[in-house]
Formats: C-alpha cells, sequence, structure tokens
C-alpha cells in the first residue's frame, strides 16, 4: 500500500497547485523509496528515463527561441505583412496554411509546424489582422480556428505517411482478423479522406470569408 503514496502526493500537490513538474518528480521519487529502492537507484532511474525520453525536452529549447521572437515583435510583423496584402482574407490565408500542413505531415514533417511553432506566433496574428481588415474585432473565435486548421491537417494528413503509427497499428489489427494489406495501400486509402478533410474545411473557410463580406456591406 505505501507504494500508492505517490498517488496521495500527485492529489495533493495537483490539489495546492504546485508546481506540476516538482509535483511528479516528488511522486516518482517517493514511490521509489515507498517500494523499497535506495535513493541511489531512485535517481538512477530518473537518469534512465531521461536518457531514453530525451527528444522530449527538445521543446524547452524551442520555447525560449519563441518567446524572444515575440518579444522582439514577431506577431506585430506578422499582422503588418497581412495588412499589406490586399485581397488576402482569413479563409484564404487559413486554407493556404492548411494546404501545407496536410502536404507536410503526408511526408512525415510532423513537427514542422504546430500550435507551438506556427500557430501562436504567426498563423493566428496574420489570421486576426485579416479578419480585422474584414470587420471581425473578436480574435478569440478566430484563433480557435487556427488551431483546429493545425488539427484537422496534421490528424487526416499523417495517415498518409507511410510510416505513420496508426498505419501500422491498423495493419496489425487487420492481419489479426486474417485480413493481410500492405502499409502502401492504406496510404493511399488514406489520401481520399484527407481530400475531403480539406473541401469540408475549405467549405467552412469560404463561409466565414462570405458572412464577413455581407457584414461590411
Amino acid at each position: 500500500m505505501l507504494v500508492l503514496a505517490g498517488v496521495a502526493v500527485i492529489a495533493l500537490g495537483f490539489l495546492l497547485r504546485f508546481n506540476p513538474l516538482l509535483v511528479i518528480v516528488v511522486a516518482a521519487a517517493v514511490t521509489g523509496l515507498a517500494a523499497g529502492l535506495d535513493p541511489l537507484a531512485v535517481l538512477a532511474k530518473f537518469g534512465h528515463a531521461f536518457n531514453q525520453s530525451r527528444y522530449v525536452t527538445a521543446i524547452y529549447m524551442v520555447l525560449p527561441v519563441i518567446g524572444l521572437l515575440e518579444r522582439a515583435g514577431l506577431q506585430e510583423r506578422a499582422r503588418g505583412l497581412v495588412g499589406g496584402l490586399r485581397g488576402l482574407t482569413v479563409g484564404r490565408l487559413l486554407a493556404g496554411y492548411l494546404l501545407f500542413r496536410q502536404l507536410s505531415a503526408a511526408l512525415g514533417l510532423n513537427a514542422v509546424a504546430g500550435p507551438a511553432q506556427t500557430v501562436r506566433p504567426l498563423v493566428a496574428p496574420m489570421a486576426e489582422a485579416a479578419a480585422a481588415r474584414q470587420g471581425e474585432e473578436d480574435g478569440e473565435p478566430i484563433r480557435a480556428l487556427a488551431a483546429a486548421t493545425d488539427n484537422i491537417g496534421l490528424f487526416f494528413g499523417e495517415d498518409i505517411f507511410i510510416a505513420i503509427g496508426s498505419i501500422l497499428l491498423m495493419r496489425g489489427v487487420l492481419e489479426g482478423y486474417g485480413v493481410r494489406v500492405e502499409p502502401f495501400q492504406l496510404s493511399v486509402w488514406a489520401i481520399p479522406t484527407a481530400l475531403a478533410a480539406f473541401l469540408v474545411h475549405g467549405a467552412r473557410l469560404w463561409w466565414l470569408d462570405r458572412r464577413l463580406k455581407r457584414r461590411t456591406r
């Protein structure tokens, strides 16, 4: 039962609103000590886990760079760029980003864009600037739409990549039922779904442009 003390530490730490990373580390240490491991063994487990998944910490190198760029005026530059492009609407901008996101995900480049890398510092401010020029003053729905566009592009584009985990999972499930298919076949059949997703979301973006255009008449 003492091994479950780590769960109590997590619940108490989150209840008191302590730093989540600190709470998890303390809970893991408490669990290890309660299981009879000596402190050096617990520390070795931490080091092993860090070494095995050290790629996760790459985000800590990216976030400061994005923060510095935003402080230096990245979002304002993005808004100014959109302001100087005549004929660019929020729907056209997000449709172009959707196409880029699907194509890059289909090539396996999932990390080339994302909510932290591109949506918050670049795509969302540019979409807000385009929407403001069309008469939309509320930026919250536009930011949400920019994030949704990124998710849709990634979700329906990554299945086209032959080495993605979902392709391998579907192959394994089908083989369990006696249906043998090659990953390339599943990848090809993901293309119509990606095209349908692009058309459906593209229609939503087109309808948004139409709605904003009627509002400014």
